[in-house]
């Protein structure tokens, strides 16, 4: 009996020291209690991701631990040319059970332009996104050639040598008893200096109440879609109130299309001799280059619709999304009739000299084509057809957007040629897609736009 009460009074005396032994982890050394990969990080979207002078990047931390804990987060800046710009280093804490938003900017002020943010909780990847910093107020000056003006004027002067021999294919299964739809089929330039014209294509819609309209040219994007592909026919009755015209301009969409593909109106093969990268053909020849008659064919199409009895010439829109944004800049600054309003979303063929170092489809693929030019020839050519030099001939009401993530055309070859605009400030729109990549913003509506100009 005497030694059971001796075990007892000892193990008394050693559970009082351990407290009872109620944890293996002494209260005092949270850190042997957390596991850090249970931690969640995120980055969310403040501001549009559009600032002036500083980044404000929100990182978000959220802790399920009991325990508080310390984590090192990271901000790791570049511009868009992948220069190193500077790196921000923190320790964070969170408490147990909670979450917390850490805030990190730049010690100086960041120059205008666009930037890539590496965003890091503890060496894991949080998020990687471009902003952009005071981006209306990005200078890159017009870089035209002293002929640049002279160039295009012979372009037009060779256009008004053309018959344009337009004939008009009504698609009475699209019509409707207030606009009809056309297939019109009509002459452009030829691919150079001398040669056949070449035949392009569109389907138009013509409100049939003998008043005039209001007209909008759509413009597309690089025909990626293939050669088999249905090219989509408006219907007559989705808008009374303007006359509207779809150019398919050379080589693209109507006029890459064999007639099986039963595209309304077309009845014979149309072939592509451009092969499919339009922006390489005759690369270094600027009078037999793609967009030399590219951009013909829109003035073409604004002449066509001059010869109209429906067309209000005083009250002209335009709209493109990408190669379709180019052709519509180029159309208004290019026209022989002022524009009223024009909408570009991530417009193509813009600020060359800096999309050389920044990438994206047009950099891509003048490098392939380069050839034996160096790069200061090739800028050269590339400077006759470059959408900063055209926009400063452009003084109407113009939307343009961006998408950040655009890896496409990236948002400086966007933002350049809007702000060489000469339009006045009241009448300029930019829509930022701050998670957006090559696509449409939220929200984006050239025809409200456009009315509110009527």
């Amino acid at each position: 009996m005497k030694f059971r009460s001796y075990l007892f009074t000892l193990l008394t005396v050693v559970l009082a020291a351990c407290g009872g032994c109620k944890s293996a982890t002494p209260p005092d050394n949270p850190a042997e209690e957390v596991d850090l990969s249970l931690l969640k990080q995120s980055v969310s979207v403040t501001n549009d991701w559009v600032w002036s002078g500083k980044p404000a990047i929100s990182i978000h931390v959220e802790n399920p631990n009991k325990s508080a804990v310390k984590v090192k987060a990271e901000v790791k800046i570049s511009t868009d040319t992948k220069k190193a710009v500077t790196t921000i280093t923190d320790s964070i804490r969170v408490d147990g059970e909670g979450a917390q938003d850490f805030v990190f900017t730049t010690p100086d002020n960041l120059e205008p332009g666009f930037y890539r943010a590496n965003c890091f909780v503890n060496d894991k990847v949080a998020r990687h996104f471009n902003f952009a910093i005071d981006p209306f107020e990005i200078v890159s000056a017009p870089d035209k050639q002293p002929d640049f003006d002279a160039f295009w004027q012979a372009a037009k002067d060779q256009l008004a040598t053309i018959d344009m021999n337009a004939t008009l294919t009504e698609i009475a299964s699209h019509s409707t008893t207030t606009r009809k739809v056309y297939l019109v089929e009509m002459m452009s330039v030829p691919d150079g200096l001398s040669g056949e014209p070449v035949k392009i294509r569109g389907y138009y819609c013509e409100p049939q109440d003998g008043a005039k309209h209001p007209v909008i040219f759509h413009f597309y994007g690089y025909d990626t879609a293939g050669s088999t592909a249905k090219c989509e026919c408006p219907n007559g009755g989705s808008s009374d109130q303007f006359a509207e015209f779809y150019l398919s301009h050379r080589g693209q969409y109507l006029n890459n299309r064999p007639a099986s593909t039963q595209n309304p109106g077309v009845t014979e093969d149309c072939i592509n001799v451009y092969n499919s990268d339009w922006f390489a053909y005759n690369f270094g020849d600027k009078d037999s280059y793609y967009y030399r008659g590219a951009f013909m064919d829109c003035v073409q199409a604004v002449r066509f619709i001059a010869t109209r009895e429906t067309s209000d010439m005083s009250k002209l829109f335009a709209e493109g999304s990408s190669q379709g944004g180019a052709l519509t800049y180029a159309t208004a600054a290019l026209s022989d009739y002022p524009f009223t309003a024009i909408a570009a979303n991530v417009a193509f063929l813009g600020d060359y000299a800096d999309a050389m170092d920044i990438g994206g489809l047009a950099a891509e693929i003048s490098k392939r084509s380069q050839g034996s030019m160096t790069k200061e020839q090739m800028l050269t050519f590339l400077s006759y057809f470059d959408t900063k030099n055209l926009t400063p001939r452009i003084f109407c009401a113009v939307m343009g957007s961006s998408g950040l993530q655009d890896n496409v055309c990236p948002p400086r070859t966007n933002m350049v040629p809007f702000n060489n605009l000469q339009t006045p400030e009241e009448q300029k729109k930019y829509v930022f897609g701050p998670e957006m990549g090559h696509d449409y913003p939220k929200g984006w509506n050239p025809t409200a736009f456009f009315k509110s100009y009527l």
